[in-house]
């Protein structure tokens, strides 16, 4: 399933066992939210919680923005019982945890029908079988679970993300050539902004889609990264326009600031505006 029509700049957990919390989601600037039955909520709050997420879900206030719904791991009787009961909620995927390989998901697919699934890329074997896991049936998306996936691989956290590296990128050529999101792992300092914003930069540098976060003052940095910006948008059309006019004159290439432009770049240059003028609507929205 592509999603390359539509902009996943930040995908916001919330726990699905607060009130307050599922509310306020509501008018977050947000283009995802993962409504989370796992890590959020309490063992005792489970059941409550799907209740709740399913009332809410489907008083179908939350606009635009995709809502796809965490899941325990389906090894375990949560699991099975998330599945099942998520199966009918107004969602628009599934997002199964610890997704070792293409069985997890043909065992979520089996019971849960009709929706998008998504997996949670956060073990080594996992990582290992990327591809098989991103051409499964119904998958539209791998969201890097990069906390349990240092703890699974003995990694140091370091600002340059250099250990978790080969994963993340695993991952990421393994979406690209299925044609699913892949979406960036959390950074857990949120009142570090420079931090977020360099390990934004980062992500959008190697190709991610989008950063999921976990605290509503992370939007901005995360919204602002991964959109396209004016100087962006600004020599895309210029690119487009000198290789209009250069295929005019009979030439197939351009040079536009110096430097040659192809029909690889203005494809490039289309999808920039393209995603640019997909996050204005949405926004409108």
């Amino acid at each position: 399933m592509n999603q390359a029509s539509r902009p996943l700049r930040t995908v916001l957990y919330i726990p699905a066992s607060k009130e307050r919390a599922l509310e306020k989601a509501k008018s977050l600037p947000a283009d995802a939210i993962i409504f989370d039955l796992e890590d959020a909520v309490a063992p005792e709050e489970k059941a409550a919680a799907r209740e709740l997420l399913r009332e809410t879900l489907a008083e179908g206030e939350y606009g635009s923005r995709m809502k796809i719904v965490r899941i325990n791991a389906l090894g375990t009787e949560c699991g099975m019982q998330d599945a099942a009961a998520v199966a009918d909620m107004a969602c628009d995927a599934v997002l199964l945890p610890k997704v070792e390989g293409p069985g997890d998901v043909a065992a979520l697919a089996d019971i849960v029908p009709d929706k998008e699934l998504w997996t949670m890329m956060e073990t080594p074997r996992g990582c290992l079988n990327a591809l098989a896991i991103a051409e499964a049936l119904r998958v539209g998306g791998f969201v890097m679970g990069t906390n349990d996936l240092a703890k699974e691989i003995g990694a140091r956290f370091r600002a340059d993300r250099l250990p978790m590296m080969t994963a993340l990128q695993t991952c990421l050529m393994a979406a690209k050539a299925a044609g699913i999101a892949c979406i960036d792992g959390v950074y857990n300092a949120f009142h570090d902004d420079e931090g977020l914003r360099a390990e934004c930069e980062q992500g959008r540098a190697i190709g991610m889609d989008g950063k999921t976060v976990i605290h509503p003052a992370q939007l901005a940095i995360a919204n602002e990264v991964f959109a396209p910006s004016s100087d962006d948008v600004e020599l895309a059309k210029r690119q487009i326009a000198a290789f209009d006019e250069a295929m005019a004159a009979g030439q197939a290439v351009a040079v536009v600031d110096g430097k040659i432009v192809e029909n690889l770049h203005v494809a490039t240059a289309r999808a920039t505006l393209a995603r640019a003028e997909a996050i204005a609507a949405m926004e409108a929205a």
